[in-house]
């Protein structure tokens, strides 16, 4: 209550300075994203979470002279209504209108709109003025961030090392890369591109760092010309090492604040590199190329602001693209590190089922006799976080570790109805042995990327959760098993997921699946699987990664989802209709799917087969890493599942 009422004051501080502002601010949009419109931030940068008290990884604050508004997407509906207080108002994404319509609605005419420019990216901002423009009303960029200057304790900048990420895990060199990028400048006569994403200037310069929780990159941006390159960092953050490195690739490190002088240097033809670039363009080229490239979704309006608007090409990133499809290099390493991962998935869960079955009493992962007794006495409670910590540690272990990819949803009974759930060790549930538990979590290696959802219970399940549990994974096989040509998007995959939910008049409020990185985010574009019309952008392509996970969440009771990661690859068809080609899809996660979960009476041959050439499969692969209890575990878990007495009688 305390932090509450604390949080709400800041409301007040903010509205006075907004008023004092010239010219005064009728409303000052803060969103959720950095200056390089990342998802996930470092904690200096959480301005929104600072000021509204909600920690989920999306939504955008709005804050008028009377009220405060919130807006974000379904994965945290039931977030936010728990962590909002009284003063704040809930805006559902796909339910309430956008903060630009509303704000085009509600606020007068001409009325001043304040905005960070640095964190609203160009597609935003256009997007905003043009809703803005019939009433007048502007899109005010401010100099100085005002949250900041209530922020009293606002985390200070860390000067972490930047690191080089070798090339026997790359795939790829920097100068193959280099290469390949400036053969698209030339074919879009351009003399040169702004590269904001952070994990961009990581996968173009093979290098990664430690100034995002999570996500293993630096706070950086790349200018890169016919000629030359450019890396703008925190100059405390490079080594003699990595300055050689640089060098050698014939890339320039300069000043991280050099960004913007930089950008109107690059504008006006003026922009020259000291190193050597080993490019075969010369001064011709950059006369005969004026175009300034930058991608609207990750540049920022202030960096923009800094062009000819004249001559700047805006389109999807060119490096987009070759970072999604994965080279041979990186797939070998995402296909080791998933085995690593899954083995201590198993290790993880051998160890709770134990844990279970001695503290609480609980019939424990293969059995549904009812009933359970917790200990009086317990050493050590087993919580939502205590458990997500062991698992770690069974990470830890694997070679190539580096830490987690996002924080570990460790999610009990209600809980697990909160699609994006974050426990926090002084509030969060202990374990039930009569409820669902969903464990959706992931780690970084140097060789991959992982991210992997499974859903257990330790005592007996009711029909209802074992219906629905069986919904999601006829969806979650459904899509591993599609055939589709070339050029299909992941909105036309979208529905075989959801089918066999919606034939008992379920859904997801989230999409179905998303890129993963190689060493680098876990959440990873421009392609996904989704009903959300972006996903309509870009086909899906053989060597891409992608997730796979439906779910079904019941508010106030429980939560399922299940989760491997795919890579897309050409399918062996008999025909090949159009000359088009056509793709499928391997999976690379490794852990069992609870079969006292399944009711295999709704399951179809085709699928029962699935599921039981998953598990042998999953056995062959895993045991290497295993003890003998946790053979001996994985082998219970993986036995073959048999035909239901009513099978015939299901259609879904």
């Amino acid at each position: 209550m305390a932090a509450a009422a604390a949080r709400d004051a800041l409301l007040d501080e903010l509205r006075a300075l907004m008023a004092a502002h010239s010219p005064p601010l009728h409303a000052l949009v803060v969103p959720s994203e950095d200056a390089h419109q990342s998802e996930y931030v470092s904690e200096r940068d959480k301005r929104r979470q600072f000021i509204s008290g909600f920690t989920g990884s999306a939504g955008l604050a709005l804050i008028t002279m009377k009220e405060a508004l919130l807006w974000t997407d379904g994965r945290y509906f039931l977030q936010a209504e728990q962590q909002l207080s009284d003063r704040w108002k809930l805006m559902r994404m796909g339910e309430d209108s956008p903060v630009e319509a509303w704000i085009a609605d509600n606020l007068s005419d001409e009325a001043v709109v304040g905005i960070n420019p640095w964190c609203i990216s160009v597609d935003t901002a256009q997007r905003y003025e043009h809703a803005f423009s019939k009433k007048h009303q502007t899109l005010f960029q401010l100099s100085s961030d005002l949250v900041d200057e209530i922020w009293k304790d606002r985390p200070s900048a860390k000067a972490l090392p930047v690191f080089v990420q070798p090339v026997e895990y790359a795939g790829r060199t920097v100068t193959e890369k280099l290469k390949e990028l400036r053969e698209k400048l030339l074919h879009e006569k351009a003399r040169g591109i702004i590269i904001a994403a952070l994990d961009e200037v990581a996968w173009l310069y093979n290098i990664r760092g430690d100034d995002v929780h999570y996500s293993p990159v630096v706070h950086s941006y790349s200018i890169v010309t016919l000629h030359s390159a450019f890396f703008y960092v925190d100059k405390r953050k490079v080594s003699v090492e990595v300055q050689n490195y640089m060098t050698e690739n014939g890339i320039d490190i300069k000043d991280y604040n050099m960004v913007q002088s930089d950008a109107s240097l690059l504008a006006s033809g003026q922009l020259k590199g000291s190193a050597v670039s080993g490019s075969s363009y010369g001064e011709n080229d950059m006369n005969e190329n004026s175009k300034v490239w930058i991608d609207s979704n990750s540049c920022c309006l202030a960096l923009y602001s800094k062009l000819d608007q004249d001559q700047v090409l805006m389109l999807q990133s060119p490096i987009a693209l070759p970072k999604a499809v994965k080279n041979p290099v990186e797939l070998d390493g995402l296909r080791k590190a998933h085995i690593r991962d899954g083995a201590a998935v198993v290790q993880y869960l051998a160890w709770l089922d134990n844990q279970m079955q001695e503290n609480y009493g609980a019939s424990g992962y293969f059995s549904e006799a009812k009933g359970s007794q917790k200990k009086e006495h317990m050493e050590v409670k087993l919580t939502e976080v205590t458990v997500s910590d062991k698992l770690e540690g069974f990470r830890a272990s694997k070679e190539h570790f580096k830490g987690l990819s996002f924080p570990t949803i460790s999610s009990v009974g209600p809980n697990a109805a909160v699609i994006h759930y974050s426990p926090e060790a002084n509030s969060c549930a202990e374990l039930d042995a009569d409820k669902i538990y969903l464990c959706d979590s992931g780690a970084q290696y140097l060789d991959g990327t992982t991210d992997i959802t499974r859903t257990v219970h330790f005592g007996k399940p009711s029909e209802h959760e074992k219906s629905c549990y069986t919904a999601v994974l006829k969806g979650h096989i459904a899509l591993d098993s599609a055939v589709f040509p070339n050029g299909t998007t992941g909105h036309a995959l979208d529905i075989l997921a959801r089918t066999p939910l919606w034939r008992s008049g379920l859904d997801y409020r989230h999409g179905t699946g998303h890129g993963i990185g190689s060493y680098l985010n876990v959440h990873e574009g421009p392609h996904l699987i989704s009903f959300r019309p972006s996903a309509r952008n870009v086909p899906l392509q053989a060597s891409m990664t992608v997730t796979d996970e439906p779910g079904y969440y019941e508010d106030g009771s429980f939560g399922i989802r299940l989760e491997n990661v795919l890579i897309v690859k050409e399918a062996n068809t008999n025909y090949n209709f159009g000359d088009k080609g056509y793709l499928a899809f391997e999976h690379i996660t490794w852990a069992p799917y609870q079969t006292k979960l399944i009711d295999t009476t709704l399951l179809t041959p085709a699928e029962i087969e699935w599921v039981n050439a998953y598990h042998a499969e999953c056995r062959k692969i895993l045991q290497l890493y295993l003890n003998e209890q946790e053979k001996e575990w994985l082998r219970k878990a993986t036995e073959p599942i048999a035909n239901g007495r009513r099978f015939v009688a299901c259609r879904a």
